[in-house]
């Protein structure tokens, strides 16, 4: 059986919503939603909240999850989410000698992704994982389109993301170029392949289509969160 970590990333310096992590949604903490995802997957084997606060450490173990202590140099504005999660298996390794087969990363921003999501998402990494695949990340459809260009930011100039010298005809592009988006809910990857990459993308990743993914970053998306979660408890009381 393969060990399946679950780390979840939880800093306590949110600007946009001060202790939003910890911010109850629909009665509960926000990153209890994570945490109880990861507890219930039937793929999961651990799990760990990754904070340097000592208040989100506190709710945390009060939800009986495991925390591994954040430096406060990788608790900053600017800290990037791979050194965080290189921190945590470092910490394992060096502490216990463990270190598992496979790390999934989840954002404790996206409440909606249950242990059934997740649960699909890591079907679609196994399910693959004999043609090479190394890792999948939950995605979402954006649309079809062709011709775009984008303005960059330094020199103002107007750049083509395509080949507009030999400009393809629209409904091929429509029909075989969709275009997807990162929803931020779920990243599963091998732990040597992150370890090599120092990503939790790898070199040849997966998608697994979640359609209902909310990443929270504004008070309307709570409150719409909030509503979402209440439908789906009225849901399950009546089935």
């Amino acid at each position: 059986m393969k060990e399946i970590l679950a780390i979840i990333p939880v800093r306590g310096g949110s600007k946009g919503i001060p202790g939003k992590n910890i911010k109850l949604l629909a009665g509960r903490p926000l990153v209890a939603y994570s945490i109880d995802a990861a507890k219930n997957s039937k793929y999961v084997t651990r799990t760990i909240v990754s904070t340097e606060s000592p208040k989100i450490k506190q709710v945390v173990q009060s939800l009986n999850a495991e925390v591994v202590d954040r430096p406060q140099e990788l608790a900053q504005d600017e800290t990037k989410t791979a050194p965080v999660l290189l921190q945590v298996l470092d910490y394992l390794k060096q502490h216990e000698n463990y270190e598992p087969d496979i790390v999934v990363l989840l954002q404790a921003t996206c409440p909606l992704r249950d242990s059934k999501e997740l649960d699909d998402a890591f079907d679609v990494f196994f399910k693959h994982e004999p043609e090479g695949c190394d890792s999948v990340f939950s995605a979402r459809m954006v649309g079809v389109t062709h011709a775009l260009w984008r303005q960059n930011p330094d020199t103002g100039d107007y750049e083509a993301l395509y080949d507009y010298r030999h400009r393809p005809r629209r409904q091929d592009t429509d029909r075989h170029f969709p275009l997807l988006r990162e929803t931020g809910a779920t990243y599963i990857i091998k732990t040597r392949v992150m370890k090599e990459v120092k990503d939790f993308i790898g070199k040849n990743p997966r998608v697994y289509f979640d359609g209902s993914c909310i990443d929270i970053d504004t008070e309307a998306d709570f409150e719409k969160a909030a509503e979402l979660i209440k439908q789906r408890q009225v849901q399950k009381h009546r089935a």
